[in-house]
């Protein structure tokens, strides 16, 4: 069902002239729901923070995490003392909890594992992200920013600076909203934000882009050595894979792009992508005759605890001009004077 999705979500068919009624009732519902907490008819809370939102205007995955994990480094640069906190989308437990490096990504989320290993700040996970930061800030107050790993339509929860960031190569699909298109908000909602993020160079046509002048900025995932995942310690480049059958699996919101990228490193295998956030099994692996299995890093902590010795992970860094930053920063110092 997730993938007849979205290819009807790459243009319009006949399939549209049901779904696009739905999708009418729908913007009415997220207009009035943005409006009510606008206008203070909805509560809405305030940290006693700054929050940074880093999030989106489409169904799926489109590199917040790499992002999230690139801001929190540039704001401890810079002499900030960063909180995360995300919902721990696929994680099965309940009401708030802290997330480290070795906590089980079944009960807390991939994405926010990955964060807390990376980033080493506090991390916390609750569908409420109100509750969510109130316990990180309480638990750690030395922190002076939060950072909201997605969240953009949680407007229950106040921000100071919102990013939204896209696939580049997918762009916003056919431009609708749910059910008929890929998108939660209007595009126009971009001409709000502070910045907006291409993953990647845009090579989707996206006109809303040039409305008011919103130019995105380009972010490149730039990737490192492959490392085992059993020893993390044992790394090595794609020539060492060369004569090897190679499989590469990819459960994120665009396998292609992870694919391509081991195909620009020269690597020659057969490949296999599931759905996004899939819970990753032994049995995944049971018919697999491979010599080497790749993996990304958002896959790899969900099969940390039954890895083999052939398991190898590509990790990537995000590179980002340094206007986003520079971007952000001035509207934190704004709010402090």
């Amino acid at each position: 069902m997730a993938n007849w999705l979205q290819k009807q979500w790459i243009t319009f068919t006949l399939w549209h002239i049901l779904l696009i009624p739905f999708s009418w009732i729908f913007g009415v519902v997220t207009f009035t729901r943005k409006s009510l907490y606008k206008n203070g008819w909805l509560n809405s809370y305030r940290l006693n923070v700054p929050v940074i939102v880093v999030g989106n205007i489409n169904v799926g995955g489109t590199g917040k995490t790499p992002l999230v994990i690139w801001l929190a480094g540039q704001l401890k640069v810079a002499g900030y003392n960063p909180g995360i906190i995300s919902r721990g989308y696929g994680g099965t437990a309940k009401g708030t909890l802290p997330v480290f490096s070795h906590s089980n990504p079944q009960d807390v989320g991939d994405e926010p594992v990955l964060i807390a290993k990376h980033t080493h700040c506090p991390v916390f996970v609750g569908q409420n992200r109100v509750a969510a930061g109130q316990a990180l800030l309480k638990a750690h107050p030395e922190c002076n920013v939060v950072i909201s790993d997605d969240g953009l339509q949680h407007y229950r929860l106040q921000r100071d600076v919102e990013i939204v960031v896209f696939d580049g190569a997918k762009g916003f699909g056919n431009g609708a909203l749910l059910p008929a298109g890929p998108l939660r908000e209007s595009v126009a909602r971009l001409n709000e934000v502070d910045a907006v993020i291409s993953n990647g160079k845009v090579t989707h046509t996206v006109n809303a882009l040039q409305a008011d002048g919103m130019t995105p900025i380009e972010m490149q995932l730039e990737s490192g050595a492959f490392y085992n995942l059993i020893d993390n310690n044992m790394q090595c480049d794609a020539q060492a894979f060369a004569n090897q059958q190679v499989l590469a699996i990819a459960g994120i919101g665009n396998p292609e792009r992870f694919f391509q990228q081991l195909q620009r490193l020269g690597l020659s295998f057969q490949s296999q992508a599931f759905p996004d956030h899939h819970e990753f099994q032994p049995q995944d692996f049971k018919q697999v005759n491979a010599d080497i299995v790749v993996m990304t890093e958002k896959d790899a902590v969900k099969c940390l605890s039954f890895a083999r010795p052939n398991f190898w992970v590509l990790p990537v860094v995000a590179v980002i001009n340094e206007d986003l930053i520079q971007i952000v920063l001035n509207k934190l110092q704004h709010k402090e004077t």
